[in-house]
């Protein structure tokens, strides 16, 4: 049984869900693939201890804070390749920036392979369930291009300038300019 919260946020309403109290989503409204590690059977419940802590956490965080994933218990479902991925994107400090390059340059490392599809890390980025607290927000593409986000490149931007990062350094997809936000 998978149970759902709703949280009101700066970047509009985040879906929460939970299974055995562990947080396994937190889904921006209109984010692209919604829900795709929750099977039916949900219920709402808004009072589970993991659901309070999330909301601490994301109160913190909008807030300005930076606070620590240990303050939560992710449980993120999906393959070991992606799970892999996610776990580097925990390691990304708030603020800062990595390509998705940089990511598959860490996972042939680690996989101790010569190389890795930087597409294939894009893939795993875009179907991270736990929005903005594993912060696939901080990724972008070679040379500085604003590429995808499933809940929108204008929040990936807002998540961004929220951190103190400027974002009038990087590229705007289908625009081939630099921004001016």
């Amino acid at each position: 049984m998978f149970y759902l919260c709703n949280y009101s946020s700066p970047v509009g309403l985040i879906t929460l869900a939970s299974q055995q109290n562990k947080l396994v989503g937190a889904c921006i409204e209109g984010e692209k693939y919604f829900g795709h590690t929750i099977n039916k059977q949900t219920e709402e419940n808004p009072n589970l201890s993991i659901f309070n802590s999330t909301k601490k956490w994301l109160d913190d965080y909008f807030s300005g804070k930076k606070p620590n994933l240990s303050q939560l218990e992710l449980a993120p479902n999906g393959t070991p390749f992606r799970s892999l991925v996610w776990e580097i994107l925990c390691k990304i400090p708030y603020g800062q920036v990595i390509t998705y390059g940089d990511i598959a340059k860490q996972i042939a490392i680690k996989t101790n392979k010569a190389n890795m599809s930087s597409q294939a890390v894009g893939g795993a980025v875009g179907h991270n369930p736990i929005s903005i607290i594993i912060p696939c927000h901080r990724v972008i593409g070679a040379n500085g291009n604003l590429t995808g986000y499933a809940g929108g490149i204008d929040k990936k931007i807002q998540l961004l300038q929220h951190e103190g990062v400027d974002t009038t350094l990087f590229f705007m997809p289908k625009q081939g300019h630099l921004s001016t936000i």
